[in-house]
C-alpha cells in the first residue's frame, strides 16, 4: 500500500520530506542512523531530554503521559515523526514513547541537526516550515477533537482555513522519498 493511502497520522513525515530538497534529504539519511526498538523498549522518556529526532520506519509505538496515570493517549506508526516538539522548544519530552511491537526508526542526532540548521539557512527555512506545518495540523486536530459540534467546526470559516497543505505533487515526491528512505535503510 502506498504511504499516500495510509491513515493521515502516518503521513507526518511527508510534511518534512515534501519541503526538503533532494540534497537536504540525502544529508538526513547520511547523518541519521537506523535504530531498532524492540517491543517494550522506551524510545523517548517523559522529562528526559532527547538526543535525536526520530522518523518511524516500521512498527507501532505507544505514547503515554504520567499526568494521565501513564495511560496510552496515542499510537504512532510508520511515517510518524517523534521528538519534534522537544527539538523545537528545547524542553524535555511531555510524553513517554514505548515500542508496542518491534519497531525501527531513523534517528537524526540532535547536535549535527542543530549545526546543519545554523550553517545552512535554506535548510533551516525548509525544515522549520515543515515542522510548523505539521504541528499546526496536529493542533487543529486536537482543537477539532475537543469541539462538541464537529460538523459546525468543519464547515465554519475557521475550519475551512486549513494550514497550507502540500500539493499532490509535493506529497507524491515526499512519498517517493519515504519509500526510498525505507529501501536504503533495509
Amino acid at each position: 500500500m502506498s504511504i499516500l493511502m495510509e491513515k493521515p497520522y502516518k503521513r507526518k513525515v511527508l510534511f518534512i520530506l515534501g519541503e526538503l530538497s533532494e540534497r537536504d534529504f540525502d544529508w538526513m539519511i547520511a547523518t541519521g542512523y537506523k535504530k531498532e526498538v524492540p517491543v517494550g523498549t522506551v524510545l523517548i522518556q517523559e522529562g528526559i531530554p532527547n538526543e535525536a529526532l526520530y522518523i518511524v520506519l516500521k512498527g507501532t509505538l505507544s505514547v503515554c503521559m504520567a499526568g494521565l496515570g501513564n495511560r496510552e493517549i496515542s499510537q504512532v506508526g510508520c511515517g510518524e515523526v517523534l521528538g519534534e516538539m522537544s527539538f523545537v522548544d528545547n524542553r524535555p519530552p511531555s510524553a513517554t514513547v514505548r515500542a508496542s511491537e518491534d519497531s525501527v526508526v531513523l534517528a537524526i542526532p540532535r547536535q549535527p541537526l542543530m549545526e546543519k540548521l545554523q550553517k545552512d539557512v535554506l535548510f533551516a527555512l525548509r525544515f522549520y516550515r515543515a515542522i510548523s506545518k505539521f504541528l499546526s495540523t496536529r493542533l487543529r486536530g486536537v482543537v477539532n477533537w475537543f469541539n462538541d459540534d464537529k460538523d459546525l467546526y468543519l464547515s465554519s470559516e475557521v475550519g475551512a482555513q486549513q494550514t497550507e497543505a502540500p500539493t499532490f505533487d509535493e506529497m507524491a515526491i515526499a512519498a517517493a522519498r519515504f519509500e526510498q528512505l525505507l529501501k536504503r535503510l533495509q
